[in-house]
């Protein structure tokens, strides 16, 4: 059976333990770390988080796709996608 997802809350709780800090300080450490994430992707460039992976934007084109439950082909406009490469660190770790 699938385990669940890690929820913030104990993201925190974990990181607060793995820092030997509070839990007020180390929510704050991992709300900044998300919003410069946020900031640093939506103005078009990458993060790299050391051990975890690189955070970037991706450009698609406009393309053709297909409504699954009419049949009807439509043109979907270029937008943005958020893409996450994983750290062959966290691969090895995972893996071995």
């Amino acid at each position: 059976m699938a385990q669940k997802p890690m929820t913030k809350t104990q993201l925190v709780a974990a990181i607060a333990e793995e820092m030997g800090s509070d839990k007020k300080t180390a929510a704050a450490a991992l709300d900044a770390v998300a919003a410069v994430v946020t900031k640093e992707v939506a103005a078009g460039g990458a993060v790299t988080l050391p051990g975890i992976g690189k955070v970037y934007c991706r450009e698609r084109a406009e393309r053709m796709v297909r409504n699954p439950a009419t049949g009807e082909s439509i043109k979907k406009e270029a937008d943005k996608q958020v893409k996450v490469t994983v750290a062959k660190s966290l691969k090895d770790s995972v893996n071995g």
